[in-house]
């Protein structure tokens, strides 16, 4: 197994201050896909980043390789929109986790 990080780059900088209701409701679906994905074991954290130069998003998967990542990140519903989102796709050589048992606080 694999490790990546995805960075999904949203269509313009002010988003999502400035969505549309169809883009929110595609951010839904996109919100769910990622809940499947954490709960089915391939993301292990998903959410949103905020900086002072807008907002994007990231995932950390666990993946078989950068193809099947890239088919995770194809099949985000945010990505089938076509509202102009897309995925950067980056390697990550190793990773460190917290112990399972952890995450129940």
């Amino acid at each position: 197994m694999a490790y990546f990080f995805l960075r999904l780059v949203p269509p313009r900088p002010s988003f999502p201050h400035d969505a549309t209701g169809e883009e929110m409701a595609a951010m839904s679906r996109h919100a769910a896909y990622w809940r499947r994905n954490a709960e089915e074991g391939s993301a292990i954290a998903v959410g949103p980043v905020f900086e002072s130069e807008g907002a994007w998003g990231m995932a950390v998967v666990s993946a078989a390789d950068q193809k099947a990542a890239q088919v995770l990140a194809d099949a985000d519903p945010i990505i089938q929109s076509g509202y102009g989102f897309r995925f950067d796709i980056l390697p990550m050589p190793s990773i460190i986790l917290r112990p399972s048992g952890a995450g129940n606080e």
